[in-house]
């Protein structure tokens, strides 16, 4: 398995890169365009051509936590923003306490017996496995960004729903409302499976890919401490969140901070999907009008394809 071209290029191994772009591209002249991405990322001039040269500091990955927050230039202020964000909405929407407390939910349903509360509690992990694996499928073909709006979409609407059925239940004074007890339980089973479709798998994804290589560990580890930190909130809180504004009431602020994740997602997130590190690198900077940003990139990219032999 051969280096990364990205990673041999900021070690200054020009030559070496440009071995590795020539066996892993559709065609030379494919080839050299992404050489030229690459060097350009890495500040280096596009005319040169030796196979071992000096790269800046920068590029090589050091300062890098005074580039993440002392210093940092607005594409790197965004996609900081934006990879801290979305694992942020990831946790806070409250999904461990749909899936973890699944079991109490059942049961402030109406559902006792424990059998019934194992074969539902056994649907929802089903549920989560199955649209989990249908992702993988659809990931490259209908984008991240869409899956992401789709899943958070789908997610506020079932949140909501669970917290109405909920709310019903209370107060209806151990009287049994079956439709609310059906809601209930339909809406556990899709939140489930809207989070597994998009916000739960599609993070990971979309975080990986956004941030630069001199950037990415450092990055990344941060998306993940917020969203181990704000996993570690929600279970910690829930019980006594819902002991004082009702479980319905619970529910229902997961609901509001997942519709403010939907309008996070698409306001500030532009698709990668098919984009090099490069484009990626290109398309935050401009945060509300990344839309502008991603339409010149395109004509950018049609004009370099025309004018090749």
């Amino acid at each position: 398995m051969p280096e990364s071209p990205r990673w041999l290029v900021m070690q200054g191994r020009l030559g070496d890169a440009r071995k590795v772009l020539k066996k892993t591209s559709d065609s030379l002249e494919d080839a050299q365009l992404r050489l030229a991405d690459i060097k350009e990322a890495a500040g280096l001039p596009l005319d040169c051509n030796d196979d071992v040269v000096s790269v800046p500091k920068r590029s090589r990955g050091q300062d890098v936590w005074k580039e993440l927050f002392l210093h940092p230039s607005p594409t790197v202020l965004h996609i900081l923003l934006v990879g801290i964000g979305i694992h942020f909405f990831q946790q806070a929407s409250g999904i461990d306490a749909v899936v973890l407390y699944s079991p109490r939910i059942f049961e402030k349903v109406g559902i006792k017996n424990v059998t019934d509360k194992l074969l539902v509690t056994i649907a929802v992990g089903f549920s989560k496995t199955i649209f989990t694996l249908v992702t993988t499928f659809l990931v490259d073909k209908v984008g991240r960004r869409v899956l992401l709006l789709t899943s958070s979409g789908g997610l506020v609407i079932s949140l909501l729903s669970l917290s109405i059925g909920l709310t019903v239940i209370d107060r209806s004074h151990d009287e049994k409302v079956t439709w609310a007890i059906a809601l209930c339980i339909v809406a556990t089973l899709t939140s489930v499976a809207f989070f597994s479709m998009g916000m739960g798998p599609i993070v990971w994804v979309y975080c990986s890919e956004i941030f630069p290589l001199r950037l990415r560990a450092q990055g990344c580890g941060l998306g993940v401490a917020m969203n181990r930190f704000m996993s570690g909130v929600v279970l910690m809180t829930f019980i006594s969140l819902y002991k004082s504004i009702t479980i319905g009431g619970a529910f229902f602020l997961y609901t509001i901070i997942a519709l403010a994740g939907w309008i996070f997602f698409y306001t500030l997130l532009p698709e990668t999907q098919g984009r090099t590190l490069e484009d990626v690198e290109e398309l935050f900077g401009t945060f509300f009008r990344w839309r502008s940003t991603s339409n010149e990139l395109k004509k950018k990219k049609g004009s370099s394809v025309g004018l090749q032999p």
